[in-house]
């Protein structure tokens, strides 16, 4: 048997919108990202959102959103109470937590389509 070609990496997550401009300001405030001289390609559907690290976050409006219970993925925060506190000034919906599960401490918060998403910090 050979040896998988697939790499074990995260290349990007493709995050389903309704609203690429409303979406680029959202996930742009909740990073701390200018938003001067931001375009989405493709016609205005993808947007890559600048981020630290190999993963790359892409917002897509060629696909329906689909909500699901479960989170689409997480981001580190170093303090998931600040964390708490930020997402509540903004009113964006705190889902659950913060909980502590052992390792991490988590909460879980939905974008502007529902798209569920966590701040995970280690403990």
């Amino acid at each position: 048997m050979s040896k998988s070609p697939i790499e074990n990496r995260i290349g990007t997550v493709f995050v389903p919108v309704s609203d690429v401009p409303r979406a680029i300001e959202w996930y742009s405030d909740l990073f701390d990202l200018p938003t001067d001289g931001t375009e989405a390609s493709h016609e205005g559907t993808i947007y890559d959102v600048e981020m630290e690290g190999d993963a790359g976050l892409v917002l897509d409006a060629n696909r329906p959103v689909e909500n699901s219970s479960q989170s689409l993925c997480y981001f580190w925060t170093d303090d998931v109470e600040a964390t708490h506190e930020f997402l509540e000034e903004r009113d964006i919906p705190v889902v659950m937590g913060p909980e502590n599960v052992g390792s991490v401490t988590f909460v879980t918060f939905e974008d502007p389509d529902g798209n569920r998403l966590m701040a995970c910090q280690e403990n």
